[in-house]
């Protein structure tokens, strides 16, 4: 195998598959790539498995061939070389040459057979816009829970029919919620997954710096996707999500409009002195103004009020600071609404203008 490709090209495509590359995996061939030349094109792909990502580049091929070598040192090599081509040859020692300009680097490689299939394309194609890829899991995918063993919560929900798209991701302690009417050309059918943490997290690179259609399908284990020239598959998550719609509070009669960057540069000031652990913060809400206080044993406390139209009943609710300040990193400017019942019972948050889409987060109270 032989191939000559400019840098920046070569380490951007690399950059993509590190992410899905297994890296501290007890099968080795796992924190590979396979690396396959043929015509013009450079196909690269890694896998650990559960997820699979391929991208085809375009090179100036002199010999075909394909190889699997080290994923994390090979982009280690590039992205350090200096902005020129970069010349790569196998020879027929399990030696992979490295050469640009005055740089040069020999790695081992192993044959193509070592390396496990990677899913292909399947199912009816489904075409969403890949901006709306991206508000769908920028606005959930921080809901997710961090604990390995709550199994069928480490993705998020994803509902599909003809009129409708969904994305829910919880942790038991918040839940955040984003619908979408429209037109998705599902044929009677619906769709209802669990994907992933790391799927949408690996998508959400994919759509991050193109304005493409995101082209997907599915089949009974596995969802695909395709960007441009890049593909990515994955196992669904199996298990049983919980019933989301039971959460989703019926009755806050209690509601008052605020702007999203004054609350919450306030509660990120008033953090500053909760306890560590806990993240506490309390909320007194009374007419015409909103006393937001933190205190902690053994740093002090902090305290800020802020004045709101609000005439209703008196409520005093505590809330985790960290989950507040996840809802506002994505949602940074406008108006939000906080809808609550009570201070015993679950708080609703959603900004008023967030185009046509449907945004909650709901927010477990803490005990004060």
């Amino acid at each position: 195998m032989e191939f000559r490709i400019g840098k920046s090209t070569f380490l951007k495509e690399l950059g993509f598959v590190q992410g899905v590359v297994e890296r501290k995996s007890t099968i080795p061939i796992l924190s590979n790539l396979l690396i396959e030349a043929q015509g013009s094109e450079l196909k690269i792909r890694g896998t650990d498995l559960d997820l699979s990502l391929s991208t085809v580049v375009d090179a100036e091929v002199k010999e075909a061939g394909a190889v699997c070598v080290q994923a994390k040192k090979l982009f280690e090599i590039v992205r350090a070389l200096p902005e020129s081509d970069i010349e790569v040859r196998c020879n027929g020692q399990d030696q992979l040459s490295i050469v640009c300009e005055r740089s040069r680097f020999r790695m081992p490689w192993v044959a193509k057979e070592s390396f496990p299939e990677v899913q292909e394309f399947r199912g009816q194609p489904i075409e969403i816009p890949a901006d709306m890829v991206r508000t769908l899991i920028s606005r959930t995918a921080f809901a997710i829970t961090n604990e390995e063993s709550r199994y069928s919560l480490n993705g998020a929900k994803f509902e599909l029919s003809a009129d409708t798209l969904r994305m829910v991701a919880t942790d038991g302690h918040r839940l955040a919620f984003i619908e979408k009417q429209g037109s998705f050309g599902m044929n009677g059918g619906k769709l209802d997954v669990i994907i992933p943490r790391k799927a949408l997290t690996e998508l959400a690179k994919l759509c991050a710096d193109t304005e493409e259609t995101v082209v997907f399908g599915y089949d009974d284990n596995h969802l695909y996707f395709r960007v441009g020239r890049r593909h990515l598959s994955s196992r669904l998550l199996s298990g049983q999500f919980p019933n989301y719609e039971m959460v989703l509070p019926k009755d806050n009669q209690h509601r008052l409009l605020i702007e999203s960057a004054r609350i919450a540069s306030a509660i990120r000031r008033v953090a500053l002195m909760a306890d560590e652990r806990s993240h506490l913060i309390k909320f007194d809400l009374g007419s015409g103004q909103m006393n937001i206080t933190s205190q902690a044993a053994d740093v002090g406390e902090a305290g800020e009020s802020i004045p709101v139209e609000y005439d209703g009943a008196q409520i005093a609710v505590g809330f985790n600071a960290q989950y507040l300040n996840e809802f506002f990193n994505v949602v940074q400017d406008g108006q939000v609404a906080f809808e609550f019942k009570d201070g015993n019972s679950q708080a609703q948050i959603r900004p008023q203008v967030d185009g046509d889409y449907d945004f909650r987060y709901i927010i477990m109270p803490m005990r004060l």
